[in-house]
């Protein structure tokens, strides 16, 4: 099983970025997807989840109404699209699939916030 995450960059405040996770080795469709985020000297935090069929979505607390999670399960991937960027939404991105007992995560890209 692969998650490869792409789209992370340097961007300046107010910006936007649209990462994307593409999977591989899974039945893709089955899994719930999430994206979690993880700054420097500061735990994993959820930041968005999906279901499999993308049917329901949910989002932490700092990103509401700013993040957008979405899927396309005919190219087994996810998607985060992050608009009114901050500072503090700097963090590596990572991607997780999951399904009951079984998870996977990718590698991550870097997401940083600066003028």
């Amino acid at each position: 099983v692969q998650l490869v995450e792409s789209g992370g960059g340097l961007v300046q405040p107010g910006g936007s970025l649209r990462l994307s996770c593409a999977a591989s080795g899974l039945t893709f469709s089955s899994y719930a997807m999430s994206w979690y985020r993880q700054a420097p000297g500061k735990e994993r935090e959820l930041v968005a989840v999906i279901t499999s069929a993308g049917g329901s979505t949910n989002y932490g607390g700092s990103v509401k109404g700013r993040f957008t999670i979405s899927r396309d399960n005919a190219k087994n991937t996810v998607y985060l699209q992050m608009n009114s960027l901050r500072p503090e939404d700097t963090a590596m991105y990572y991607c997780r699939a999951q399904l009951m007992y079984r998870e996977y995560w990718g590698q991550g890209t870097q997401v940083t916030v600066s003028s």
